[in-house]
């Protein structure tokens, strides 16, 4: 009986883009994945996202845009004025924020919150988060003119912990269009662990969606917890068998600008030399399944630019309600570059 009375939330939790198989029954069905439910999912996202394209045709240039459908990335070298770029990098190293860290393998994910509070100290950092091109690009690349979070972000590793990083492995974050963007304060050279992504890999071959119309049927039982939460895995071997080519590796200068759809196959590298990645980190995401691009509640005033507090505060909420700890760790005040407190 209780199964039956949350039907309809797991319905509404599938329609506003749930994408956890394990977590919500009817998305993880084997039943109704073997009759195609997966893919019609994914069909249905895929329209809506062209629909919502259409709409936000200005704001990218033609040639971006034809780069960004053909490859599923924009790439800006030398992205800010140098006297900016210089200005940002002065304002993120020279003080401590308030952080949370993530803890993955042998490297820890460090967010620095970029609510109106913070970057009333950061004129530089306001600029860059203001910026026309990065917000126009993600909302394209993620098909949604809504709000994007943004984040001080350093990525850390210990190359002498124990543990393998999930996100070494090729993944999709979901399986619709979403977007993530770096501006990279530092140089990232191959031995950092770069960011790489599986160009074109955010359209779905004839041989992708038969690999995931296979994944769909299991997922929900898989021994990897992220593959069954939606997140699915893929070897290269697998990747080259979808029909897409080799990966690219964005070991690029300092003051590089990268925006992806994370709906395509893409990984962080393995480190193999101890450091530290500094950047400014976003993330956009919405329900696939709205066929207009705008009328995003984010966005609303009051809401606007104050995602990262309301998300700290619902991870606290959660955390105190199921006495788990959260995989975001508030960590107190800390340099950007300091070594992780998790």
């Amino acid at each position: 009986m209780w199964q039956i009375l949350k039907t309809p939330v797991w319905a509404l939790d599938a329609l506003m883009g749930q994408k956890s198989f394990k977590h919500n029954p009817l998305i993880g069905n084997r039943w109704l994945n073997e009759r195609g439910f997966y893919l019609k999912r994914i069909a249905w996202a895929e329209k809506m996202a062209s629909l919502r394209h259409g709409q936000m045709v200005r704001f990218l240039t033609e040639e971006d845009k034809v780069f960004f459908h053909k490859n599923g990335y924009l790439m800006k070298e030398n992205f800010l004025p140098a006297d900016l770029f210089a200005q940002v990098q002065e304002e993120v190293t020279s003080r401590e924020f308030d952080a949370s860290e993530m803890k993955q393998g042998r490297t820890v994910t460090r967010f620095i919150g970029l609510p109106p509070s913070v970057l009333k100290e950061l004129p530089g950092v306001r600029r860059v988060v203001q910026n026309s091109f990065l917000q126009k690009g993600m909302r394209y690349v993620a098909s949604y003119d809504a709000d994007p979070v943004l984040y001080l972000h350093a990525v850390l590793w210990d190359l002498a912990a124990k543990g393998k990083d999930p996100q070494t492995n090729f993944h999709i974050d979901t399986f619709h269009a979403t977007s993530k963007s770096w501006l990279f304060l530092c140089d990232v050279e191959e031995e950092d662990g770069p960011f790489h992504y599986v160009p074109g890999s955010h359209h779905y071959t004839p041989e992708r969606c038969a690999w995931e119309f296979e994944q769909s049927i299991n997922a929900a039982q898989h021994s990897d917890g992220m593959h069954a939460a939606g997140s699915f895995r893929a070897n290269e071997e697998e990747l080259m068998k979808m029909g897409y080519g080799a990966p690219v590796a964005f070991a690029v200068p300092a003051n590089t600008l990268v925006i992806a759809d994370t709906h395509g196959f893409h990984r962080r590298g393995v480190a193999t030399r101890p450091g530290v990645r500094l950047g400014l980190f976003g993330d956009l995401r919405r329900s696939p399944y709205f066929p207009w691009s705008g009328l995003d509640l984010r966005s609303l005033p009051g809401i606007k630019g104050r995602q990262s507090d309301f998300y700290a505060a619902y991870l606290n909420f959660k955390s105190k309600i199921t006495g788990k700890t959260s995989h975001h760790r508030p960590v107190g005040q800390v340099k950007i570059d300091a070594p992780p407190r998790v």
